[in-house]
């Protein structure tokens, strides 16, 4: 065992310990963070705008604070763009992390100095705490890839302005830089099939131990390396052990990943964004992920169906449930204050309080009131599938048709098969099944035939990675939606029929 593999597990060890006492005390430890951030603030423009001085509790903040996306935010924002300080934090942001927002256009979302450790230390603690449950440690001692953006920044009044995931590169502690793989300059090009062909060139003959990533671009990684090589890659790399994935459900990409690898792996799920690493896998036999709330972030929760109220109520974590839709609201040491990230998770553990991602709080389908998430889509898709084993696929996602050329309105599910059913119409009936089965909405819609059942749209290959490339979003942390109430993205896709 190299030194790397060794030293990590009596760190390991202490990780775990922490993590097991903040986790255990979470109405503690959340309002200890509360406390400390309201107060770190009070003295910014935020913080003299919405009394933070007068703040002694979480109900008088709900009443000083209220809920914003990023356009409502961004006023703020441009004021620190133009060069003023003590803002939404203290002093400037360390950063900003660079990203596109569907309305806004360009987003700049701070990162402080007290923010970075919450970056940093969360992706590190979800690797500890995977070495401290299973024993495996000898994953360190081998070349590790996060195949991510650029890391190459600009600068806005001052302030270094770039992809989060190039922002985490510059932060990688020493004692794995010499074993982290692409090379600086390969990290650095634009292009991303350009940067994955050089990653290939440089990483075919390298003994890869962990491979991490957003899985269609991992497998737009493995389609490469197999092309180039003719060998499978279990056999290219017979030690990679340790897959780390987040920002989409894994289970739709399983079976592909996992045959181009050619055996099972274990397998890390992250929750981080822009705004703020949320959770990480911390265990391999319990379901979800650890929600970090030691960690600078305060969070609130909204009820999903309830999101678009007036005035929503805005739960702390002691007062979630099981089972309950959410959408996430984050207050934090990055300046962040009563913000809607987007996303909506549902808890599945209050002991300690783990989750899992459902979907986008604007991502759903509602052309006649079933209003179908995420999550539903897919699941129904991961039942269907089990059905039929046989069946592998690269990418897909959901659409309406209210005025299809014939027939009734209906849900188009436009895939990208890697390996298509043996029967597809047998396919789209078992798939409409349980989307009636889990929606219930959808279902009386069917039955009061007012929707016919859904059609599958068969893309031809790349069809994905065509679009998103004309969109300028190919690779990186960019994802494709699961389904969307408009066909922007259908209408673009279309094209790309069989």
């Amino acid at each position: 065992m190299g030194i790397r593999s060794i030293l990590a597990k009596p760190l390991a060890a202490i990780i775990a310990s922490q993590q097991k006492g903040w986790s255990s005390q979470p109405g503690p430890t959340q309002n200890r963070v509360f406390e400390a951030i309201v107060r770190k603030a009070k003295h910014t423009a935020f913080g003299k705008d919405h009394l933070f001085a007068q703040i002694t509790n979480h109900k008088e903040y709900q009443e000083a604070v209220p809920i914003r996306d990023y356009e409502q935010l961004s006023p703020y924002v441009k004021r620190i763009l133009a060069g003023e300080t003590d803002i939404l934090w203290p002093g400037k942001p360390a950063y900003f992390a660079k990203t596109s927002g569907t309305t806004s256009g360009t987003k700049y979302i701070p990162i402080t100095k007290d923010s970075v450790p919450n970056h940093i230390n969360s992706a590190r603690n979800a690797l500890l705490s995977y070495v401290h449950e299973t024993g495996n440690s000898k994953f360190l001692d081998g070349k590790l890839i996060f195949l991510s953006g650029s890391p190459v920044m600009d600068k806005k009044a001052g302030i270094h302005t770039g992809r989060l995931s190039g922002i985490v590169n510059h932060h990688v502690p020493q004692y794995l830089r010499s074993n982290q793989m692409p090379t600086y300059e390969t990290n650095c090009i634009e292009d991303w099939e350009e940067k994955v062909d050089k990653i290939v060139e440089e990483t075919q003959s390298a003994n890869m131990s962990l491979i991490s990533g957003i899985p269609p671009w991992v497998q737009m990684y493995f389609d490469r390396l197999n092309k180039r090589s003719g060998q499978a890659i279990k056999d290219l790399f017979p030690n990679f052990s340790l897959f780390v994935y987040g920002g989409v459900n894994f289970e739709p990409y399983r079976a592909k990943l996992f045959e181009s690898i050619g055996r099972p792996i274990d397998s890390i799920e992250t929750y981080p964004a822009s705004e703020g690493f949320i959770a990480y896998q911390d265990s391999k036999e319990a379901e979800g992920l650890l929600l970090l709330l030691n960690s600078g972030i305060f969070f609130e929760f909204i009820p999903a169906d309830r999101y678009f109220d007036k005035k929503p109520t805005r739960l702390t974590i002691e007062e979630v449930e099981v089972g309950v839709n959410y959408a996430v609201i984050i207050n934090s040491n990055a300046g962040l204050w009563g913000y809607s990230i987007g996303d909506t998770v549902k808890f599945v553990s209050t002991s300690p309080y783990r989750l899992v991602v459902t979907g986008r709080i604007k991502h759903f389908i509602s052309a006649f009131g079933e209003h179908v998430i995420g999550e539903e889509v897919e699941k129904a898709m991961k039942l269907t599938m089990a059905k039929y084993p046989e069946t592998e696929i690269t990418e897909f996602t959901v659409a309406p048709n209210v005025t299809p050329e014939d027939g009734l309105p209906r849900h188009e599910w436009y895939i990208e098969f890697a390996k298509a059913p043996s029967d597809i119409n047998a396919f789209r009936d078992t798939l409409d099944a349980e989307l009636v089965q889990l929606n219930s909405y959808y279902e009386d819609l069917i039955t009061g035939k007012i929707l016919t059942k859904l059609h599958i749209i068969e893309l031809k290959p790349q069809s994905f990675i065509s679009y998103m490339k004309s969109q300028g979003k190919l690779g990186g942390q960019n994802k494709v939606p699961r389904l969307s109430n408009d066909r922007k993205i259908a209408d673009q896709l279309i094209k790309h029929r069989y």
